[in-house]
């Protein structure tokens, strides 16, 4: 439904301008001029009671004065109008409208968050498909739609490229920014504050555009998380890839989003854990967009990783290594026979070594070139090339520059016909510093389809990583299977719903309530008993074998260390009676309306290395796994990282070679290897209890997670849950 919605917005049939001005350097003027100059198929009326006639037309005074039920509204108009405007138009029969006002709840007041709640009741009376508010309009190509009040755009022609953003200026400055480098847009659609169709809907829509290759997404804050998700799915099985430049990475970016669109931003930690499984290359810029974009629509799928780099600097040589290192894409040391080639053709005093610097050489004829290219493209280990080039800017002013472009032009020819190709390796050109295309490079590029043209090796090696990790995420996720949780453990999740829906506040499970339901999905705890009595607790404590830890149990009691509410080390009955006898009154003294249910009592933990695990509900993308370093090193270094509900044994992996804790599971400095397995095998677990019950846990740690010695496995020996209000299914 959706869809088809977005395809009513973006393909209508008539419009009317409400709000017309006679001004012709204002929004509505362009607007109204960029339709006629786009030759749109179908009459546009302009909408204002003072005017007869306005732009050359007959302006008409309301909608109910138009020869026709237009079926698309642009609006603009003041906001506490609009509500009103959009039941008429339905009512008439119009189908869509495009939103400009502002005042809504990016106004961060009580009045703009209470006409949204009464524009999007609106919406959802009328069924229009709404774009915004608080919105800059539209382009569709192939419609010859431009409701953009910008003039800048010099053609619509549809293209590989379909683009949606919350920002009204920055997602048309990057379409123009695409056109520009010769890349041609189908859609940009400025979303707003999202009060009707989400990015959702606008993903899922253009998935279904042949034409489209890859979609572009600037995302303040991501409304309905889970419909994104299955949109970024939709579309990475379909192979388009999806582009996120995503606001709110820092606390200032979260405020400054919270005002622009009123929504709140989540950790962006968070967003990475659970969207790039899903299908999103985020990106940090709108270079770093354009640089993916142009990566990932020119260039073939590499087979692997390694990078061969030929350059005829020794300062991008240098350049080009630091960043490889930075971005950790390998460039691989050349093979013996690869070596042996290279030496042969550039003669014993050249330095052989990826990236390889054949300054002096690729000056010298184009079968000599295409030599030096040949044996790097052809290494075993190379699955992509990198080849130092700018395309020239125009054919010449003089002799030098025509004889200059005439080779460049006649080098990526030869390269086009002898190694490119969809089933080829890729190849992409990069350029010494960022530099823009003009009329002539742009004619240039097209000539050469699979040839990405790079700007500077810093942004071409991020690029590379990032449009590697797309791939393997997506190759990840087609090994991925699922299964149905057993009926035991869908009964356990099922009675936390309950329990969550009837709450009004978060609140925590006790300590064996907590591990109760970490040790129903597999993970392993330390032996222990609930003991509510001094004789239970001497009892647990022998039955289990000494030394022993004793620990308060309350709901409340949180923090236990914080309230003295543990004693370690215990090596008989009668400490372990004074022990329960200790904790009880310093929580008594710490916080008198705390009421102990009783002492677990639990066998002392054997050596090994403290971790945190655990999962956290992010505000905006819901839940996600936690692994870090735990005890006191948590608050200290922060030392964590996120992966997704359902994670991987390969993401779980990742996760922890992510941290500098991870390190030292394999050994370090005489400290380790510790047992691996076990930690992987503990995340999967708290994987599949997050996609299990990520609607109910708020928050869920572990900490610490005990990792012994290689082969002798791990232990939970503190656990807190804490469930959210109102499950969220």
């Amino acid at each position: 439904m959706s869809t088809e919605k977005v395809a009513t917005l973006l393909n209508p049939a008539s419009v009317a301008i409400l709000g017309a001005r006679e001004n012709p350097s204002g929004w509505t003027a362009r607007i109204f001029a960029n339709l006629i100059r786009f030759g749109f198929d179908g009459p546009v009326y302009p909408v204002n009671p003072n005017h007869e006639r306005m732009w050359g037309v007959e302006c008409f005074p309301d909608l109910r004065s138009l020869p026709m039920v237009p079926d698309h509204l642009v609006v603009m108009r003041a906001a506490a109008s609009v509500p009103g405007i959009l039941r008429e138009a339905a009512a008439m029969g119009t189908r869509s409208a495009t939103l400009y006002a502002t005042g809504f709840s990016e106004a961060g007041t009580d009045a703009g968050r209470a006409l949204e709640a009464e524009l999007r009741l609106a919406v959802e009376e009328t069924g229009l498909a709404v774009s915004g508010p608080n919105c800059l309009g539209n382009l569709s190509a192939r419609a010859r739609l431009l409701t953009l009040p910008d003039d800048r755009m010099q053609e619509l022609v549809p293209g590989p490229v379909a683009m949606v953003g919350q920002s009204g200026t920055t997602t048309p400055s990057i379409a123009r920014t695409l056109m520009d480098r010769g890349i041609d847009v189908s859609y940009v659609v400025t979303s707003g504050n999202e009060t009707g169709l989400v990015t959702a809907d606008y993903i899922r829509y253009f998935v279904t555009d042949p034409e489209v290759r890859l979609i572009f997404c600037l995302v303040e804050a991501v409304r309905r998380a889970e419909d994104f998700l299955a949109a970024c799915r939709v579309a990475r099985d379909a192979g388009k890839p999806v582009v996120v430049l995503k606001m709110g990475v820092s606390e200032g970016g979260r405020r400054a989003a919270l005002s622009h669109t009123g929504s709140l931003a989540g950790q962006v930690e968070a967003f990475d854990a659970v969207a790039g499984p899903a299908g999103v290359i985020r990106v940090q810029s709108a270079d770093g967009a354009v640089d993916v974009i142009d990566l990932l629509l020119h260039a073939s799928e590499p087979r692997g990783e390694g990078v061969g780099a030929l350059v005829y600097s020794g300062g991008v040589r240098g350049l080009a290594e630091d960043a490889a290192d930075r971005h950790r894409v390998p460039l691989p040391e050349f093979a013996p026979e690869t070596r042996a080639r290279i030496r042969e053709l550039l003669g014993d005093g050249q330095p052989i070594s990826n990236p390889l610097d054949a300054n002096g050489y690729l000056n010298r004829p184009l079968d000599d070139v295409l030599n030096v290219v040949d044996a790097v493209y052809n290494d075993p280990g190379v699955d992509m090339v990198v080849f130092q080039e700018d395309l020239p800017p125009h054919e010449g002013a003089n002799d030098a520059n025509r004889r200059r472009a005439a080779r460049v032009l006649a080098t990526l020819e030869a390269i086009d016909n002898r190694f490119l190709g969809p089933d080829r390796k890729p190849f992409a050109l990069t350029s010494p510093a960022s530099y823009d295309l003009t009329d002539f490079s742009r004619a240039a590029r097209r000539r050469f389809p699979h040839v990405p043209c790079l700007n500077e090796p810093e942004r071409a090696f991020r690029a590379i990583r990032a449009v590697m990790d797309y791939r393997r995420n997506a190759r990840e996720a087609k090994a991925v299977t699922t299964t149905a949780l057993p009926d035991s453990l869908t009964t356990r999740i099922e009675a936390l719903r309950e329990r969550s829906a009837a709450a009004t506040a978060e609140f925590p499970l006790t300590e064996p309530e907590s591990k109760e339901l970490l040790g129903a999905f597999g993970i392993p705890l330390s032996e222990e008993g609930l003991a509510r009595t001094e004789q239970e607790a001497q009892d647990t404590a022998e039955r289990i074998g000494y030394p022993v830890v004793v620990k308060g149990v309350a709901a409340d009691l949180t923090h236990k260390s914080d309230a003295g509410a543990v004693r370690v080390n215990l090596g008989d009955a009668a400490a372990v009676r004074r022990a329960c006898r200790d904790v009880t009154r310093n929580v008594a003294a710490h916080d008198p309306s705390i009421h102990l249910d009783g002492w677990l009592v639990a066998r002392m933990a054997p050596p090994g290395l403290e971790l945190v695990l655990g999962m956290q509900r992010d505000p905006e993308m819901g839940a996600v796994v936690m692994f870090g370093a735990g005890g006191v090193w948590l608050e200290l270094m922060k030392d964590v990282a996120f992966g997704p509900p359902g994670i991987s044994r390969e993401g779980a992996a990742r996760l922890i070679d992510s941290t500098r804790i991870g390190r030292l599971l394999d050994g370090y400095r005489g400290e380790g290897p510790y047992d691996r397995d076990a930690v992987l095998d503990a995340l999967l677990a708290l994987g599949r209890l997050a996609a299990a019950a990520g609607d109910v846990i708020e928050s869920l740690d572990i900490n610490p997670f005990l990792v012994r010695p290689k082969g002798a496995g791990g232990l939970a020996l503190d656990a807190l849950a804490v469930i959210g209000p109102g499950a969220r299914r």
